[in-house]
């Protein structure tokens, strides 16, 4: 059996650095594009990595139906204000999926640039996912694309 290329610590390492390295950053996860959780950050509980990971699924799922009525290219992030905290979420090119959450008086340009950054450098860290191939032969996808 080969080993795997990914190592439960190593992927945690990376995630306690952005954390750390970032001011406001609280928790961070990745998950595979179909939900499952891959990491976490220290300091995050069981049960909020997997309420974390149902949700950001379901936030992942929107955004990538609005980029795909909308035609206007892939999904790269999904950013949630609350009153005292954002949820950015970010695919990263092998398509998994970094989510971090940061306190609300945070810097929130600091915290884009640094999950584009960490989605974009992810795949040192992160398995491969290949999308499925598509089966139709051309005709109407069904979908009604949205042009301004």
């Amino acid at each position: 059996m080969t080993p795997s290329a990914v190592t439960t610590d190593s992927l945690t390492a990376a995630l306690d650095g952005l954390v750390d390295r970032v001011p406001g950053a609280e928790l961070a996860v990745v998950l595979s594009p179909d939900g499952l959780l891959l990491g976490r950050s220290r300091n995050l509980s069981d049960h909020l990595a997997e309420q974390l990971s149902s949700l950001v699924s379901g936030l992942y799922a929107l955004g990538q139906a609005t980029a795909r009525v909308c035609a206007t290219g892939a999904l790269r992030q999904v950013i949630v204000q609350m009153s005292r905290a954002f949820v950015f979420v970010a695919t990263t090119r092998g398509g998994a999926i970094l989510t971090v959450r940061m306190g609300g008086d945070a810097d929130v340009g600091d915290m884009a640039y640094e999950v584009a950054l960490f989605a974009a450098q992810a795949e040192r860290a992160l398995p491969v996912y290949l999308e499925p191939a598509r089966t139709g032969t051309g005709g109407d996808s069904g979908a009604h694309h949205w042009r301004p």
